[in-house]
């Protein structure tokens, strides 16, 4: 039981703040491109708590390192904040933008992957390496990494499916976007049949590439 909590410990603050920064990301830059309905709904903060789903943040992911610790498998940690309302027709090019919005929040992941390896940097460097903040600022890593990697794949509504619509020729993203509804459905069913891992190592082997010019 106290190796749970210490493992629930360790990951509280690296996955809050990976999933609702993410989300705070997207409102920035829909902002910038001339959509302020997240701006307006007070979205766009650091605030962890304006962007906290109990269930998304919270309950699944802990619900997960539980089920991880507990039958000894391999732990692909998931979870949502709430969504950043978006107008992509407020936008000021909506089909163009929608990319630089999407891509907002797999940067910021990225960003805070490389944050946290800097810090691991320091405390390894302070002689900390076997604190438990040293265990946070790995989790940090490897939370924001899989995260940005999953958010990447090209399946709506996750934001790697909203780059590629913005990137196809109108007809073929219109026929592209009725797999929205189906879109969690198909995640779920990659990830029971473990050909999620497997499409997302890619993305994952050039994060870590990234982070490890900082460590």
């Amino acid at each position: 039981m106290n190796d749970i909590i210490q493992t629930i410990a360790v990951y509280a603050i690296p996955v809050i703040f990976a999933i609702t920064l993410h989300e705070a990301a997207h409102g920035y830059v829909a902002r910038m491109l001339g959509d302020p309905t997240a701006y307006q709904a007070g979205r766009v903060s650091l605030n962890p708590a304006r962007h906290i789903d109990p269930v998304g943040t919270l309950l699944v992911p802990v619900a997960i390192l539980l089920a991880s610790k507990l039958i000894g498998g391999s732990m692909l940690l998931f979870g949502w904040a709430k969504p950043v309302p978006v107008d992509f027709g407020r936008l000021r090019r909506p089909k163009k933008d929608m990319a630089w919005v999407a891509l907002a929040g797999p940067a910021a992941n990225m960003f805070m992957a490389i944050l946290w390896a800097l810090s691991l940097r320091l405390l390894v460097e302070s002689g900390l390496q076997e604190s438990f903040w040293s265990e946070m600022a790995v989790a940090g890593i490897n939370v924001n990494l899989v995260l940005m990697a999953l958010n990447l794949l090209p399946i709506l509504p996750l934001d790697g499916g909203r780059i590629l619509f913005s990137l196809l020729p109108n007809r073929l993203a219109w026929q592209y976007s009725k797999i929205e509804p189906y879109g969690l459905i198909i995640v779920i069913v990659l990830l029971v049949t473990d050909v999620l891992w497997l499409l997302m190592q890619p993305v994952l082997a050039l994060g870590w590439t990234i982070v490890r010019w900082f460590v």
